[in-house]
């Protein structure tokens, strides 16, 4: 089983959007960009990440929010057909959970704009365990060969210059009840959320972008010996490990496919993850783009012992 990984796309779209559109936290967004992400965010990095992740022949592909930018409708309408147009996969082999930027204004929320636009990316193989949420039905779980990919929503609409995560009692909840499921017990969980589970340090940077709840859904993951956490929310490659009473699990963070930087872990790119019949996680490489010659090369990491 051959799983791709990408994650903040931060696509923008706005061509035709009316003023009063940015009569709230749109505007600090724009503004933003702006003055900070304009110049290195680039659409062509991520059509490249797509048709490289092609290339790979992998099985699934995994996205870990920020598709969007603002949450405007017509940036969901351009993520889709990027997808489409670019990674040639049928909509059951993509799983994609929300980030901060998909529900960027409570009217993204209330019009469960991420839900409508990808309603086959979350769709459950396991409706009847899913929770009803204000976006719509999580964690949605897909059974595929050995590895059970379970899809968390930690994105909800923040004020200005808040970029923090909430997954709530009712989908951790869910998420005990579909660990316990005996499809999902045969298999390795592959757990994707938007904000990583390890909280910056200082009260804060965790107010101000961590996961509110991180350390009840640490709680919910205690059970588990084997198993692999999915994020994006850095733009950073990185990974770390969460131990358990009966083991470790990997945690594994995904760049912006988007990002143009300078330095190799938070160039655009994405991750692939390699696991045998037997579920067990057998390698991972960062597959990291280089703009001027148009190619990718590959890094092996290191898997915890």
């Amino acid at each position: 089983m051959r799983i791709a990984h990408f994650s903040d796309l931060h696509v923008l779209a706005l061509d035709g959007v009316p003023t009063h559109r940015f009569l709230n936290k749109r505007f600090t967004g724009w503004v933003n960009l702006r003055l900070k992400r304009g110049h290195i965010h680039r659409p062509a990095h991520v059509r490249a990440v797509a048709r490289e992740i092609t290339r790979a022949k992998v099985d699934h592909v995994v996205i870990t929010g920020d598709l969007t930018n603002l949450a405007l409708e017509q940036e969901f309408v351009a993520v889709r057909e990027l997808l489409e147009e670019h990674l040639g996969l049928a909509p059951d082999q993509i799983s994609a959970v929300p980030g901060n930027h998909d529900l960027y204004t409570r009217g993204a929320m209330r019009d469960r704009r991420f839900t409508k636009y990808f309603h086959d990316y979350v769709a459950s193989d396991l409706p009847e365990l899913c929770a009803d949420i204000p976006l719509g039905r999580f964690p949605f779980v897909k059974l595929r060969g050995p590895c059970a990919i379970i899809g968390l929503s930690s994105a909800v609409p923040r004020p200005p210059i808040m970029a923090s995560g909430y997954l709530g009692t009712a989908q951790l909840d869910a998420l005990t009840r579909l660990l316990e499921h005996p499809e999902v017990l045969k298999r390795t969980p592959v757990i994707l959320i938007h904000h990583p589970i390890h909280n910056p340090h200082g009260k804060l940077e965790t107010f101000m972008k961590g996961l509110e709840d991180a350390d009840a859904l640490i709680a919910k993951l205690a059970g588990l010996h084997r198993g692999l956490l999915l994020h994006g929310h850095l733009h950073l490659r990185r990974q770390c490990t969460l131990g358990t009473p009966l083991g470790e699990l990997l945690a594994v963070g995904a760049t912006s496919a988007s990002l143009d930087h300078e330095h190799e872990h938070k160039m655009a790119g994405f991750n692939l993850y390699e696991f045998d019949d037997a579920g067990k996680l057998s390698a991972i490489e960062a597959h990291v783009l280089d703009a001027k010659a148009d190619s990718f090369h590959i890094e092996s990491v290191p898997l915890v012992a």
